[in-house]
C-alpha cells in the first residue's frame, strides 16, 4: 500500500492528546491519526438513511434534524 505524505493543521490540545494516546499503545503519532481518519471514513454516513418512509413533509424536516445533528456530533479520535 503507497501512502502519501501530507500536512495537517491540529491545535495544541488535540496534538497532546493524540501524543498521549500514541505513547499509552505504543503506536507512531501517523499511526493513531490514520486509524482515526480510518474510522472517520468507515462512519460517513449512518446506516439508519434511507430507513424512513416518506411522504410528509414533518417527517423528512424530522429526519433532516437527526442527519444533521447525527453528522454535527463532537467525535473524539
Amino acid at each position: 500500500m503507497a501512502m502519501t505524505r501530507t500536512t495537517i493543521m491540529a491545535d495544541d490540545a488535540l496534538l497532546d492528546r493524540l501524543r498521549a494516546i500514541a505513547a499509552a499503545e505504543q503506536k507512531s503519532l501517523g499511526a493513531v491519526i490514520r486509524e482515526g481518519l480510518e474510522l472517520r471514513a468507515e462512519r460517513a454516513r449512518p446506516s439508519w438513511v434511507g430507513a424512513f418512509a416518506s411522504g410528509t413533509s414533518d417527517t423528512s424536516e424530522r429526519v433532516d434534524e437527526i442527519i444533521h445533528d447525527w453528522l454535527s456530533r463532537d467525535r473524539d479520535l
